[in-house]
């Protein structure tokens, strides 16, 4: 569902007027319903929002909800978890329960994440193995957030088992493990869903994607992602150093960037352009990679993408994320997590159309993620994720990870 307008009669006159000398691409109708709730301040001046002369004032809205949250959800479906190695598993086991899940039982083999899964989920029953939560019949989905080379033989297991698989991110860590989850997947006829949350999670993101839907910025041309992690030595696992365990930069935190190009561009193909990666300042750790850039193709567009872990302590978020989505009619600025310029919390949306320079406080927009995909599962549709879409933004960060070049600094 389409987020609704609310709107002044001095706004509407105003659009009237602009829709009668403008000629338009995309109804003008059908924009304003992704548009939200609308507050705003045109008869401020100009200087009031730093905005040079040339430009008009900027409109300040806020997005509305998107769907009726508040709502019962429409199916329910029961599931385990396994692998509580990344806090990840937290949200995802939250958006399966907004949607309908019943969470069963759960296992793991951590005891500090076992309390911390505990308070959180209460009346989840700790099982005694994988296999007892793989083995229930009841059981139709399993989400799971273990170390990232262990997901893809997690996925596996479930899938054969008939079950549907919710993995974190990155789902898969070799494209020989790819090659596994596309076969499986096909002969059996389950989902391998991927948590990619900085989209499914996000609400502005959330608030971009209808927006683009809507035609608001015309037809995508790039998607450009900026997105800079803090790191912590002393409480991150052994794992968390070795590629081997993880992936590699690009395909872990960059999976999140791979799944933003593919989804806002609508590429069904693509392919890696270039790219590189480097172990900048983690000396104790030789092995760790530190910065990543890549560049991808694709029929719908095209993509860049910066990972690293270079968010600096002084920054009260993990991390400054940014994403710039270049369009033929405007471009769209997400602010995902901070705006360092002024504006409180997170999930701040800029646009910048034929008409206007807008400013959406997305704050308000539900995230459908989770109702959609226990639907999918009810209904063996693909609503809340695309399979194809997932897998094929989990095979350009594979081959952009096998191909990277290394750079070293020296100076």
């Amino acid at each position: 569902m389409i987020p609704q307008l609310i709107t002044s009669s001095r706004i509407e006159e105003r659009d009237r007027k602009r829709d009668r000398v403008q000629d338009e691409n995309v109804d003008r109708r059908s924009f304003l319903k992704v548009m939200g709730a609308v507050s705003v301040s045109s008869s401020l001046p100009k200087a009031a929002f730093g905005l040079h002369p040339a430009s008009g004032p900027m409109v300040e809205q806020s997005a509305g909800t998107g769907y009726d949250a508040g709502a019962k959800p429409k199916y329910s479906i029961k599931f385990g978890v396994i692998g509580l190695d990344h806090y990840h598993i937290m949200g995802m086991t939250a958006a399966v329960i907004r949607g309908g899940g019943e969470l069963v039982s759960f296992y793991s083999n951590l005891p500090q994440a076992i309390a911390d899964f505990q308070k959180m989920y209460p009346n989840a029953r700790l099982a005694g193995s994988e296999d007892e939560i793989l083995d229930d019949p009841s059981l139709q989905l399993i989400a799971g957030a273990p170390i990232p080379r262990l997901r893809t033989p997690l996925g596996i297991r479930a899938m054969k088992q008939g079950k549907d698989f919710l993995s974190d991110k990155p789902g898969v860590t070799t494209l020989d493990q790819l090659e596994q989850v596309r076969k499986v997947s096909a002969e059996t006829g389950k989902m391998f869903a991927i948590m990619y949350s900085e989209r499914l999670e996000v609400r502005a993101a959330v608030q971009a994607g209808y927006l683009i839907k809507a035609g608001a910025i015309g037809k995508v041309v790039q998607t450009v992602n900026i997105a800079p992690h803090k790191v912590n030595d002393i409480t991150r696992p052994d794992w968390f150093w070795d590629p081997a365990e993880y992936g590699g930069i690009l395909c872990d935190i960059g999976s999140h960037q791979a799944d933003q190009f593919v989804y806002y561009t609508g590429s069904t193909t693509a392919e890696v352009t270039a790219a590189q990666i480097a172990n900048v300042n983690h000396p104790a750790h030789p092995k760790f990679q530190d910065f990543g850039d890549m560049m991808f193709h694709g029929n719908g567009g095209a993509g860049y993408v910066r990972v690293d872990w270079f968010t600096p302590n002084g920054l009260t978020v993990w991390g400054d994320g940014r994403l710039f989505i270049l369009g033929t009619d405007g471009y769209i600025e997400l602010r995902k997590y901070i705006d360092i310029a002024g504006k409180p919390g997170g999930n701040h949306l800029f646009m910048v159309d034929q008409k206007q320079v807008t400013f959406m406080d997305c704050s308000k927009v539900e995230l459908p993620f989770g109702p959609q995909f226990v639907s999918d599962i009810v209904n063996r549709t693909h609503t809340g994720q695309n399979q194809e879409q997932a897998l094929l933004a989990a095979e350009l960060v594979l081959k952009a990870q096998k191909a990277a070049k290394v750079l070293t600094f020296n100076n």
